[in-house]
């Protein structure tokens, strides 16, 4: 997360789902063909994550609000 907490998040359309990754929120595999976000911190581009999507809206809600 950059310093003020700042990420970029693009959404994946399955039909360009064309890797599998692995979500840091669950530690399991994003299947190809699957849609998901990519989280990318505006302040550290290389530090992009590839999230399903309830396991980003649940980080989400777990982060103090501000």
């Amino acid at each position: 997360m950059g310093p003020l907490g700042l990420e970029i998040v693009t959404v994946v359309q399955p039909y360009a789902a064309r890797k599998p990754y692995l979500c840091p929120g669950c530690s399991h595999t994003i299947e190809i063909g699957t849609g998901h976000l990519v989280v990318i911190p505006e302040d550290a581009p290389d530090l992009r994550r590839h999230w399903h999507r309830g396991c980003w809206f649940k980080e989400q809600r777990s982060r103090p609000a501000g």
